[in-house]
């Protein structure tokens, strides 16, 4: 709790990508702020109703400013249309009107946009349904990246941070990790990426020559034989499952 000056204002950024108990614990100090002092809450996450942890900005009530950053229908469709320009590719009215009025951030949208424009000129919304249907939970994807980078801890944490919100994260997470090491295999051996996942190349490349063929391999195994043991069954505690492959993974 920095506040140590006469006046002096702390930025707390991505407060949503904490867990419950931290999130409990940056309340208790929010609420005791020296008088003088501000404490600013970046706070992106989406939180349904019912669902868990509650936003701050439900917490703090009306006893604290609260700024609304969320970007209307018309300012997502203007964002589209600009993205669209720079990656020098159109889109069906569909495709258009869809990401415009969905709930992604812009961050998600502008990712999918560039995903989708490596398929060709026109991006259609067949293209984008299909890249809907596809995603996984964006945890379930960094506690992947996270891993094959070697940062067990950070992998972990996001692995448990959905459990917390998902006992049946463990598909989500041991598919996302076998698709990472898979990705990563393909691109020691040299083969070619699906469209879709060629932007990530440049990116995995570096991981790719310091893991080699024999590790990529052996960590894609370890995720897909953790799948099967979860999805047939045989797991009795799939949170068990992903932990002792989080483990193994994190010797490669």
């Amino acid at each position: 709790m920095p506040f140590l000056a006469e006046r002096r204002v702390v930025v707390l950024r991505d407060a949503g990508a904490l867990r419950a108990p931290d999130r409990r614990s940056v309340w208790e100090v929010a609420q005791s702020v020296p008088e003088g002092n501000t404490l600013v809450i970046e706070d992106l996450a989406v939180v349904r109703r019912g669902a868990k942890p509650e936003g701050f900005a439900s917490l703090a009530g009306r006893s604290a400013l609260r700024i609304d950053t969320t970007a209307s229908d018309d300012a997502r469709i203007r964002f589209v249309h600009e993205t669209l320009e720079s990656l020098g590719v159109t889109a069906e009215p569909r495709v258009i009107a869809t990401l415009g009025g969905g709930e992604s951030d812009l961050g998600s949208v502008r990712t999918d946009l560039e995903k989708l424009a490596l398929l060709g000129k026109q991006i259609t919304f067949a293209q984008l349904e299909a890249e809907m249907l596809t995603t996984v939970e964006p945890k379930a994807w960094q506690y992947a990246s996270a891993l094959a980078m070697g940062r067990a801890g950070e992998a972990l944490a996001h692995a448990l941070d959905l459990f917390d919100r998902d006992r049946g994260a463990a598909t989500a997470l041991l598919a996302a990790l076998a698709s990472e090491y898979d990705l990563i295999w393909q691109i020691v051996r040299g083969a070619e990426l699906e469209p879709k996942s060629r932007w990530r190349a440049g990116k995995l490349a570096p991981l790719a020559r310091r893991l080699g063929e024999r590790r990529a391999r052996r960590g894609f195994e370890l995720a897909l034989r953790g799948f099967e043991a979860v999805v047939t069954g045989r797991a009795e505690d799939p949170q068990t499952i992903v932990e002792l492959v989080t483990a193994e993974a994190a010797r490669l």
